[in-house]
């Protein structure tokens, strides 16, 4: 599959999770991908999941991985920014291509600094949401309340909620989408 060929992502602030699902879609659709993972054991972990087709950094080599040699795929910036808040995104902001977007993926964005950050790169084209994941399924979490469905959801989940806004909602900025399994509703 090569939905996502040609695209570069950077994957920022979490390698296990949601980062790491999201990384495979990207992976398996055709992407090169650079992610961050903060212990030995996440990036020997994350390299086994993605293979070479993805490259795995301490999140203090992103800038080199970002402006180095050619070699890395990424000289020259990315195209699409998954980042799990908007103080781990807002410094790569550099990086990342006019025409692009920023996804953001922790569980409580808040809206308002979602929308300023859309207001902020619209001049660039640059479209930014986020998700909004909630009771979702984590190895070593306890009994938590189900929501509404009945179930607790999975980091696939958020991910594929993630990846359509950053390539296929294009007229949706400033957006956060809950992915919780109807919590957030009456």
């Amino acid at each position: 599959m090569t939905k996502y060929a040609r695209r570069r992502a950077l994957v920022v602030g979490e390698a296990t999770g949601i980062g790491l699902a999201i990384a495979k879609r990207l992976v398996e659709g055709g992407a090169r991908v650079l992610l961050t993972a903060r212990t030995e054991e996440e990036r020997a972990h994350a390299v086994a999941e993605l293979g070479s087709a993805a490259r795995v950094v301490t999140p203090s080599a992103v800038e080199a991985a970002l402006t180095g040699e050619t070699a890395t795929g990424f000289r020259g910036g990315v195209d699409l920014l998954f980042a799990d808040a908007i103080p781990t995104a807002h410094p790569l902001l550099p990086h990342l291509r006019d025409g692009g977007a920023i996804v953001l993926t922790a569980p409580t964005p808040c809206p308002d600094a979602v929308r300023a950050l859309a207001a902020e790169l619209a001049s660039r084209g640059i479209r930014v949401n986020a998700v909004a994941p909630g009771c979702i399924e984590a190895p070593g979490s306890g009994a938590v309340p189900l929501p509404p469905l009945g179930r607790l959801g999975a980091a696939e989940e958020v991910a594929r909620a993630a990846l359509f806004l950053a390539t296929e909602a294009t007229f949706t900025t400033g957006a956060r989408l809950p992915v919780d399994g109807g919590l957030g509703r009456p």
